[in-house]
């Protein structure tokens, strides 16, 4: 049975049911389908999203300016300075005033907090775009291209190697919801945070799973399904990039380390990627690699979202 998600938010995974989740999925494969075939879904005729942006973007912007787009309504793009957000306007005000104009808002920034307030003050929903805690809507997109790929989800491991950034926590989230095993590998002072770990626990023990957090990347990728990888510096740390480097070295995902993972193991890459740091040309550029297939879902799980809550 169909649930009623319109005019919910999606700031976190963790805040989703199962069912939820699966809904989707769902409407993702269907909308994929209608895309491939040329068959029009203007779901949200006359509807108006807002995205606001504090950070670059090539995939989170072109992917919800163009979902919105197919789907019959318009995208507003709000670059960092064009709002008073923030800035000689609250929170709680800017929110108040787009609820009036728009039927949706999705934010890609910094703070979590903000986004956070900026839902709750809203009368519209809210899509987390990506914060420097979680990216949602990456790690759905993923969960959906592995169930494309794998055609299940529960009982699969994914080994995900690297920072403890919003990516590990997302895929913490995701993972444990719908019964995935994960295994986290990073250097010391680079893991997730433990309240996201411990939340995540609370799933995987419901969904009888498992979570592994280690500094040894061979024991994570041991027997995985997926190995995934994120860069060593995200947006914001460019001035730690060198630091981190020296932290990161021995977290590269090459050709001998995915040796230990299963033959027909996925690689996964929220991308850009920097090719010669945390991943090697030979793996991303493999035939297990899906990292295009995972860029393109962006698009019609994106599309679902919108579709669902707007």
């Amino acid at each position: 049975m169909a649930i009623n998600m319109k005019g919910k938010d999606l700031i976190s995974i963790n805040d989703l049911s199962l069912e939820e989740i699966y809904q989707i999925f769902d409407l993702s494969k269907t909308l994929k389908e209608k895309q491939l075939t040329g068959e029009p879904h203007r779901l949200l005729e006359g509807k108006t999203l807002g995205m606001i942006f504090h950070k670059r973007s090539t995939r989170t912007r072109i992917s919800f300016e163009t979902g919105i787009y197919q789907l019959g309504g318009l995208g507003l793009y709000f670059g960092p300075a064009d709002l008073q957000l923030g800035k000689s306007e609250n929170i709680h005000d800017t929110a108040k005033v787009l609820s009036r104009y728009l039927n949706g808002i999705m934010i890609r920034t910094f703070s979590h907090d903000d986004v956070v307030e900026l839902a709750k003050h809203a009368d519209i929903p809210v899509i987390n775009g990506l914060t420097d805690l979680l990216h949602p809507c990456q790690v759905l997109t993923d969960l959906f291209t592995i169930l494309e790929k794998k055609r299940k989800l529960r009982g699969l491991k994914l080994a995900y190697i690297g920072d403890g950034n919003n990516m590990a926590h997302s895929l913490l989230h995701g993972c444990s919801k719908v019964g995935m095993d994960i295994a986290i590998a990073s250097p010391s002072g680079y893991t997730p945070k433990k309240e996201i770990v411990d939340n995540s626990q609370k799933n995987a023990d419901y969904m009888g799973s498992k979570i592994v957090i280690t500094s040894d990347p061979v024991e994570a990728v041991k027997d995985a399904d997926i190995v995934y990888t994120d860069v060593w510096a995200s947006m914001g740390q460019e001035a730690e990039a060198n630091e981190r480097r020296k932290h990161f070295e021995k977290y590269q995902v090459n050709s001998e380390l995915v040796k230990n993972a299963k033959d027909d193991y996925l690689f996964m890459h929220c991308l850009p990627a920097h090719r010669g740091d945390e991943v090697t040309d030979e793996v991303i550029d493999s035939a297990n690699s899906v990292v295009f297939d995972e860029a393109e879902n962006r698009l019609h799980v994106q599309k679902a979202i919108m579709a669902l809550v707007m």
